[in-house]
């Protein structure tokens, strides 16, 4: 079912788009507070995923601590941070565009048939935090008790993640509704196909100036080196999946690097945490939906700040479908001020854009490869490696 989801979910949006009208009302009412109750759920036990997910890496890594494993999760840290801050100016210029949304008067907006709210504890960052903190410490001081509890820890995430995705068509479906009927769908269609292509170019252009630069910037053994990661690429943007596309990805790794073992290492201990496509795409996206709402664009101190929650929550990412997104809710919400509606808007947008985002993602995990490649083996004396 994981592996049918993404395209069962687009297949949602699409059919909303068109088929939405004709649902009545009164229905339409119902999905839509299905969907928000779901969310004010998963909301208030997301501190608790975020904690519980963080600390089982800081367990692993504390128990792995060896220098080669710092160096990865060090580079890991520093590219997604990058990444993110060349968005910041990608996402100015976005904002420049004419993107704004004529919004529904709270007269003809739907509204859901019932409110379920819960009270919302903005722990997140403490959960980060905490999780990487004790991870580190129990993992070092305790190390046989605290892999065990990061065992129950993984245990129960998971199951929670397995029955959430069962619920996430409807979770989508109410909001797909909704943006259906206040009329925004149609304008979002209208308006952000500029804005994806725009992302699309900036991500693009971002990791093949990485293939260029581990490839000495040789034209020759930079296409080649591109060339031998098409299938990875193309198999990310048709399964979403950028774990699916790992034994691809591997492949491909290994004809770009000269350290065969790297590439079985690497890429399976950075595949879900090492994302340049949810680097460019989210903090983009961001700044068109504040655009479309009339809201200012962040100032540079403030988008450092989400920046570093940012590439921090990208270590707890779900796994599941538009997990990158979701994960990152509460942080749109504290740290650029998104409403409801704008989250429900920018998790549309998303799961519209996940294909290339996911495979733009791939593409740039071969690349992180191929420089770990060149700097282990220029720096291997100093790592012991």
């Amino acid at each position: 079912m994981l592996k049918k989801m993404p395209l069962f979910l687009l297949a949602i949006l699409i059919g909303v788009f068109f088929l939405g009208h004709t649902i009545p009302d009164y229905y339409q009412s119902i999905l839509f507070a299905i969907s928000s109750t779901i969310k004010e759920i998963l909301i208030f036990v997301l501190p608790l995923i975020i904690f519980c997910l963080l600390f089982k890496t800081a367990v692993t890594l504390a128990k792995q601590a060896t220098k080669l494993i710092l160096f990865i999760f060090a580079a890991v840290c520093f590219s997604n941070f990058l990444s993110t801050m060349i968005s910041y100016q990608v996402g100015v210029l976005v904002y420049q565009f004419d993107i704004a949304l004529t919004l529904p008067d709270q007269a003809h907006a739907l509204n859901a048939a019932w409110d379920f709210t819960l009270p919302q504890l903005h722990l997140n960052q403490y959960a980060m935090f905490s999780g990487v903190i004790l991870g580190v410490f129990a993992g070092i001081t305790r190390p046989h008790f605290s892999h065990k509890l990061a065992g129950i820890f993984d245990k129960y995430v998971h199951l929670f993640l397995k029955g959430f995705i069962y619920v996430l068509p409807l979770f989508i479906l109410g909001f797909a509704i909704k943006l259906s009927h206040d009329g925004l769908m149609a304008e979002i269609v209208q308006h952000y196909g500029k804005i994806f292509m725009t992302i699309a170019i900036a991500q693009f252009s971002y990791v093949l100036l990485i293939y260029y630069a581990a490839s000495n910037f040789v034209i020759s053994k930079w296409t080649t080196s591109v060339r031998n990661m098409l299938a990875a690429a193309i198999s990310g943007f048709s399964t979403m999946s950028s774990a699916a596309s790992m034994p691809l990805t591997i492949l491909g790794t290994e004809r770009n690097t000269k350290n065969h073992d790297l590439a079985k290492s690497v890429i399976p201990a950075t595949v879900n945490i090492h994302l340049i496509g949810d680097c460019f795409a989210i903090p983009i996206l961001a700044f068109a939906v504040l655009k479309s709402f009339g809201l200012a664009d962040p100032s540079f101190i403030q988008y450092v700040v989400f920046a570093f929650y940012f590439v921090l929550a990208k270590f707890s990412v779900a796994a599941v479908p538009g997990g990158g997104i979701i994960v990152m809710l509460p942080i749109l919400e504290q740290q650029l001020g998104f409403s409801g509606q704008m989250s429900t808007i920018i998790t549309a947008l998303y799961i519209l854009f996940d294909p290339v985002i996911t495979s733009a993602n791939v593409l740039g995990n071969g690349g992180f490869a191929m420089v770990m490649d060149r700097a282990l083996t220029k720096f291997k004396k100093v790592l012991a490696y």
